[in-house]
């Protein structure tokens, strides 16, 4: 519990933070979506009615979508991939330090707790000079996995 109490003030006070572009605030999240096709061909748009699908669709596998967002300024930034593995998280930090960021003297990045955004992906990743080197460019923040409990406790 002290654990979470502990990343909710971390994070409350990070988002009452001024700007500063030296220290980018960045939000990152991912998730799954369903591909899907049409099985029947929408029926045509008519006068005073917008095209019109049937429910029926035929699923086409999943994708994963990393998104990168800075609050502060309106920046965001979305990558597709197939799969959402530790590999494919280091890579989009990576992405976030050396081409997003790369004149700020920290990157504060708030994530969730999943289990690919640790520190030691990126070691999985890349031989240790360059983990180090992209470590050393970000301050991690993480959300609480349990918010709504914090309520009960405060």
């Amino acid at each position: 519990m002290l654990r979470q109490v502990c990343q909710m003030e971390d994070i409350l006070q990070l988002y009452t933070r001024l700007y500063d572009p030296d220290y980018p605030l960045v939000c990152f999240d991912e998730s799954s979506k369903q591909l899907i096709s049409e099985v029947r061909k929408p029926l045509p748009a008519e006068p005073g009615q917008a095209k019109r699908y049937d429910y029926e669709y035929q699923r086409e596998g999943v994708c994963n979508l990393f998104m990168m967002f800075e609050p502060l300024v309106g920046w965001r930034h979305v990558e597709v991939t197939d799969q959402r593995t530790q590999i494919d998280y280091t890579q989009q930090i990576k992405y976030l330090v050396d081409e997003c960021y790369p004149q700020a003297k920290k990157i504060q990045l708030a994530q969730d707790n999943l289990n690919t955004h640790m520190r030691a992906s990126l070691y999985k990743a890349f031989p240790p000079y360059e983990a180090r080197r992209i470590l050393a460019q970000i301050e991690f923040y993480y959300t609480p996995s349990k918010a709504w409990k914090l309520v009960e406790y405060g």
